[in-house]
C-alpha cells in the first residue's frame, strides 16, 4: 500500500481524534452543557454513595411522623404515609433509576450497534433487518416496554431488559443511517480497493467514525429509559417494594396528593431533573460534534 493510500485510508480516524479537543472546548464554552453535566455528575455521585450517606434505610418507618412535611426535624424532605424518609428514598430511587437506565441502554447498544452496522454495510442483510426494525418501531416505546415487562415479570433486571429491547430499533435506525453515509466516503472505498476485508472496514473505519452518533444516541436513550422505568414501576411492573423507586413513590403518593403533595411532587421533580439534564447534555453534545459547527 502506498503512502498516499495509507494517508487516505487513515485520514478519517485522525480527523476524529483531532476533533476531540475542539469538541471538549465547545462543550466547556456552552453554559447549558456545563450546567447539565454538573447536575448529572452530582446525581451520579449521590446515586453511588446513597447506601452509605442516606439519612435512613429506605424501609425504615417512623409511625410517629407519617406524612410529615418538608423541614420536619430529622426528615429534611418529609415522610410518606408509612413514615419513611422521602430524601433517603429519592436518593436510593434515583440510584435504581440510573441502574435500570444504564443497563437498558447498554443492552440496546450491544445489540443495536452491530445490527445497524450490518444493515448499513450489507445490502442483503439490510432488507431483513430494516423490515424487522420497522415492525418494532410501529409500536410506541412505552407500550412495547410494558408488554415485555408484563411477559417476563416485575423486577429491576426484567425492567432493564424490557426497556433495552424496546430501544434497540431506534439504535439500529440511527447507526444504519450513519453506516450508509460512511460507506460512501473515499477512505472506505480506498480500503476496499486495497483488499481490506468487510470485517476490517467495519471495525477499523466505520465503527470508530460512528462513535459520535452512538454517544449522542446513548444520551438520548438514557432519559427515555429513566422515564420508562418510572412508568413500569408506577404500574407495578418494575422495581418491587420495599425496594425504593421513583415510580413506586409516585404510585404510593397519588392517594395522598391532596394531603401531602410533597410525597408525589418531590419524586416527580427528581425524575424531571434527571431526564432534562440528560436531554440538555445530549443536545449540547450533538451540537459540539456537528462537523459544520466545528468549522466555525
Amino acid at each position: 500500500m502506498s503512502v498516499d493510500t495509507a494517508l487516505t485510508v487513515g485520514s478519517a480516524p485522525r480527523v476524529e481524534r483531532g476533533q476531540r479537543s475542539r469538541v471538549l472546548r465547545r462543550l466547556r464554552r456552552n453554559p447549558l452543557a456545563v450546567a447539565s453535566f454538573t447536575v448529572l455528575a452530582v446525581a451520579v455521585v449521590v446515586a453511588v454513595v446513597a447506601p452509605w450517606v442516606a439519612p435512613y434505610a429506605p424501609e425504615h418507618t417512623d409511625f410517629s411522623n407519617t406524612l410529615a412535611p418538608p423541614g420536619t426535624p430529622g426528615h429534611l424532605l418529609g415522610t410518606d404515609d408509612l413514615g419513611r424518609d422521602v430524601l433517603s428514598r429519592i436518593m436510593l430511587g434515583a440510584r435504581a433509576s440510573l441502574e435500570v437506565a444504564l443497563l437498558a441502554v447498554l443492552t440496546a447498544l450491544l445489540v443495536g450497534v452491530p445490527l445497524g452496522l450490518v444493515a448499513g454495510y450489507f445490502r442483503g442483510a439490510d432488507s431483513v433487518i430494516s423490515r424487522v426494525t420497522d415492525l418494532l418501531l410501529a409500536f410506541p416505546f412505552l407500550i412495547l416496554a410494558v408488554g415485555l415487562a408484563a411477559i417476563r415479570g416485575a423486577s429491576l433486571a426484567n425492567a432493564a431488559l424490557a426497556i433495552g429491547i424496546a430501544q434497540i430499533p431506534g439504535v439500529i435506525r440511527v447507526v444504519r443511517s450513519d453506516a450508509l453515509r460512511l460507506k460512501s466516503l473515499d477512505f472506505v472505498a480506498a480500503a476496499v480497493v486495497h483488499g481490506a476485508s468487510d470485517l476490517w472496514v467495519l471495525a477499523r473505519h466505520i465503527l470508530p467514525n460512528a462513535t459520535s452518533v452512538v454517544l449522542v444516541q446513548a444520551t438520548v436513550a438514557i432519559p427515555a429509559a429513566i422515564l420508562g422505568e418510572a412508568v413500569l414501576s408506577f404500574l407495578g411492573l418494575g422495581i418491587q417494594p420495599p425496594s425504593p423507586s421513583l415510580g413506586t413513590m409516585l404510585a404510593n403518593a397519588q392517594q395522598f396528593a391532596a394531603r401531602a403533595p410533597w410525597a408525589a411532587v418531590l419524586p416527580g421533580v427528581a425524575i424531571m431533573v434527571l431526564a432534562l439534564a440528560f436531554n440538555v447534555f445530549g443536545d449540547s453534545l450533538r451540537d459540539a460534534l456537528d462537523p459544520k459547527a466545528s468549522r466555525r
